[in-house]
C-alpha cells in the first residue's frame, strides 16, 4: 500500500504547526504495515522521533483505567451500579455510580484540576495551583457539590477529576497501586514492555520524546513532564506498543492467547452510555473509556484521544475491519485525531483527500486566506485565519474582524455568513482555478495576495 498521501499530510501538519516530532503506526490483521516517526524527539540533540519513541499520551489513559475497572469488575470485586461513595468519601451521593464516572456522567462538571496544573506548571498563569497527588485532586474537589445542576446520566461533562477517582477505586479494591495494576494486569500481560508512568522509568529512557511548548512568536520551548497523577493521564508509551494495546481489543481481550478482557466486557466499553454535546470526525458518542463514531465510512470506529498540552495523542481502531492507528506528539496545536482519520481512511480504501469534509475544509481555508480588492482597490478585505476559524477585517472604517461562519461549501464555492444583531450577512466565495472571486455585500472583490 502507498503511503505518500499520508506522509505529505502529516509533513504538511509538521510544518503548519510546528510539531517538533509525530510518530504514527498501522495495524491490519496482526500485521503492523506501516510505523515511523517524523521530526525529531528532541530538537536541541538532533535525534529523530521513530516508532518506539515514548510520549506521554494523555487522556488516552482513560481507556487503560477502564479496562483495569472492568477487570475488577469481571473478578467480582466491585460493580459497574455500586455507588461510587462506597470506595472514596468525597462523593456524597449515593446516586453517582462506577459507571458514571467511567462513561462521564456523572452530573459533575468539569472542574479543571488538570488545566490549571498544566497551565500553572508551565508558566502560562498567574496561578499557582500546586496538585502533586491523587489525594490533592481529592481535596480540591471537595466542594464539587455547590456546582451540581444535573442529576447521574442527564448529559455528558467530561470529568478528569472522576477518572483520577477511578484510580483511587483500583488502588482500594485492588490493594496495590494503580501504576503497579496496570503494569501487571494490562502491560505486562499484552508485552507493552517500553510503557510506563514513573519519571525514575522517564529518566532511564534513551528513547524518550522531550516535551516541548510553542510559545507566542512560534519558537519550541523545551519543558519537563508532569509526573504524580497517572490514572486519568499520566501512562508514557509509544505508537507499537499501543497497536499491541489495540489489537487486544480487537480481538475482543485476547492478545497471543492471554486475555485481558472478556468479549463481553469489550463489547460493553463499546456500547454508547451518552451522546456527545458535538459530533466530530472520530467521536459522537461517549462508552465506558473510549470514544465511539457510529458512521465513520459506514463502520464503527472507537478510541480516544489524549493532551497534556506538551504531548498529544490519539488510538482508534475500527473492530469490524480489524485495522488501528496510534498518533503521538511532543507538542500540541492540530488534533491528532485528524491524522488518524486520515490514515485510518486510506486503510478503508477511501480518498480522504476527497472524502474527508476536514481535509477540504482545511485546504479550501487555505486558498482563502489572503488580500481581496474591489474596482480600483477602492475597498480591500483581509480574510484571516485564526484556528479552525476564518475572520473578515476591512482595510478602513476602523473596523474589527468578525468571524465567518461556515454555512456551505464545495471545491468551487464557498457560502460563510456575518452574523450582527440585525442581520446574518452572506459572504460568498467563487473558486475557479487559480482566481478567487470574493461576493459580499454590495462589493465583489477578487483575492491579489495570500497573507
Amino acid at each position: 500500500m502507498d503511503f505518500t498521501a499520508l506522509e505529505n499530510f502529516i509533513q504538511e501538519r509538521l510544518t503548519k504547526y510546528k510539531f517538533p516530532g509525530i510518530s504514527v503506526a498501522l495495524l491490519k490483521g496482526r500485521e503492523v504495515i506501516y510505523s515511523r516517526g517524523f521530526g525529531f524527539r528532541d530538537i536541541t540533540e538532533s535525534l529523530p522521533a521513530t516508532p518506539n519513541t515514548n510520549y506521554c499520551v494523555g487522556s488516552v489513559t482513560k481507556t487503560f483505567t477502564a479496562v483495569a475497572t472492568m477487570q475488577l469488575v469481571e473478578r467480582g470485586l466491585m460493580s459497574l451500579e455500586e455507588p461510587v461513595n462506597k470506595f472514596v468519601d468525597v462523593i456524597k451521593s449515593s446516586d453517582i455510580k462506577v459507571y458514571h464516572l467511567l462513561s462521564h456522567t456523572s452530573g459533575i462538571p468539569a472542574l479543571g484540576y488538570a488545566e490549571a496544573l498544566i497551565d500553572s506548571y508551565y508558566g502560562l498563569s498567574n496561578y499557582w495551583f500546586p496538585i502533586a497527588t491523587p489525594d490533592d485532586v481529592v481535596s480540591f474537589m471537595r466542594d464539587y457539590n455547590e456546582w451540581l445542576t444535573h442529576k447521574p446520566g442527564e448529559r455528558w461533562f467530561y470529568l478528569n477529576e472522576g477518572y483520577v477517582l477511578l484510580g483511587k477505586i483500583i488502588e482500594k479494591v485492588s490493594g496495590v497501586s494503580y501504576e503497579s495494576y496496570i503494569k501487571t494486569n494490562i502491560l505486562d500481560k499484552l508485552g507493552m514492555k517500553k510503557s510506563y508512568f514513573t519519571r525514575d522509568e522517564y529518566l532511564r529512557d534513551s528513547n524518550r520524546a522531550t516535551p516541548y511548548l510553542i510559545n507566542r512568536e512560534g519558537k519550541h520551548v523545551r519543558t519537563e513532564p508532569v509526573f504524580g497523577i497517572s490514572a486519568d493521564g499520566g501512562l508514557f508509551s509509544n505508537v507499537i506498543d499501543l497497536l499491541r494495546f489495540t489489537e487486544a481489543l480487537i480481538n475482543r481481550g485476547v492478545l497471543d492467547d492471554v486475555e485481558i478482557l472478556s468479549k463481553d466486557s469489550i463489547i460493553l466499553m463499546e456500547r454508547a452510555f451518552t451522546q456527545l454535546p458535538y459530533e466530530s470526525v472520530v467521536a459522537d458518542s461517549y462508552g465506558l473509556g473510549l470514544t465511539i463514531r457510529h458512521n465513520f465510512f459506514g463502520r464503527k470506529l472507537v478510541g480516544h484521544s489524549g493532551s497534556v498540552l506538551v504531548y498529544t495523542a490519539y488510538v482508534g481502531y475500527v473492530p469490524d475491519e480489524k485495522i488501528s492507528v496510534a498518533v503521538l506528539a511532543n507538542s500540541s496545536g492540530y488534533p491528532l485525531s485528524l491524522i488518524g482519520g486520515y490514515a485510518l481512511a486510506m486503510l478503508l480504501g477511501r480518498d480522504p483527500e476527497k472524502e474527508l469534509p476536514y481535509v477540504l475544509t482545511e485546504r479550501t481555508y487555505d486558498k482563502l486566506v489572503g488580500t481581496y480588492k474591489n474596482y480600483k482597490e477602492t475597498v480591500r478585505i483581509h480574510v484571516k485565519r485564526s484556528g479552525d476559524m476564518l475572520f473578515l477585517e476591512e482595510d478602513s472604517r476602523d473596523s474589527s474582524p468578525v468571524p465567518l461562519v461556515l454555512e456551505k461549501m464545495s471545491e468551487d464555492y464557498v457560502l460563510f455568513r456575518i452574523h450582527t444583531l440585525a442581520a446574518k450577512i452572506p459572504v460568498e466565495f467563487y473558486i475557479k482555478n487559480s482566481k478567487i472571486t470574493m461576493v459580499y455585500d454590495r462589493y465583489e472583490l477578487i483575492k491579489t495576495t495570500s497573507s
